[in-house]
């Protein structure tokens, strides 16, 4: 695997659980339905290191034995974005940890010879401004579907922003960085390259089809 160290907006999220989780949904045997539930599982570790620097509060509680000084988090929710389709096979896990987030959808699909990508749907909370916004994809590979979300919900004045996915390709982050500098990047994995069709390599297939059964 490639150093990703080599990318300074780029956070390899380092578990014995996720790495196992994610070399079954390597394999090209695991079935539809165990990709699917393996996808919500690595999603809601992820969800954890992307949230670890969230804002918090004190506050008054009282326990059932005395009152005490608490935290919770501050000011309003998250958001988060999933670009359609195989987004939302990271959305479902990410909301079992945080169930109040509101959820925003961009929905994009590569033009297959230009690899560039094009936008048919989009809808987001109207105080997205207001929110840390968590977008998410399984693959950060060329990183066009990537650069335009971004791109589209910066339009909307979002300022606190976080990818999420479950591989990179360094052509990918690079590409992403250099586009939104500012928008760190959380990963399960950094593979090695892309190949000729725009597909990580070694990674997983296309997500989407593995995730929803439709190849």
């Amino acid at each position: 695997m490639t150093d990703a160290a080599n990318f300074q907006t780029l956070h390899v999220v380092q578990h014995p659980l996720i790495e196992h989780k994610l070399t079954l949904m390597r394999c090209t045997r695991t079935p539809v339905a165990e990709f699917r539930r393996l996808a919500n599982e690595v999603a809601m570790l992820l969800a954890y290191e992307v949230t670890r620097d969230l804002p918090l509060d004190e506050v008054e509680i009282e326990t059932p034995l005395t009152p005490m000084r608490a935290r919770k988090l501050s000011g309003k929710k998250l958001c988060l974005v999933s670009i359609l389709r195989a987004g939302n096979g990271l959305l479902e896990g990410m909301l079992n940890l945080m169930p109040s987030a509101r959820v925003g959808h961009i929905g994009l699909y590569r033009n297959p010879e230009t690899l560039q990508p094009v936008e048919y749907y989009y809808k987001m909370p109207t105080d997205i401004a207001e929110r840390r916004v968590i977008v998410v994809d399984p693959m950060l590979a060329t990183a066009n579907s990537a650069v335009a979300a971004v791109d589209r919900i910066k339009a909307d004045r979002a300022q606190d922003i976080r990818f999420v996915c479950l591989l990179a390709a360094p052509e990918g982050v690079q590409r992403f960085a250099a586009a939104h500098p500012n928008v760190p990047v959380y990963t399960a994995a950094l593979d090695s390259h892309l190949n000729d069709h725009g597909y990580i390599v070694p990674g997983l297939g296309d997500a989407g089809d593995r995730i929803y059964g439709t190849r």
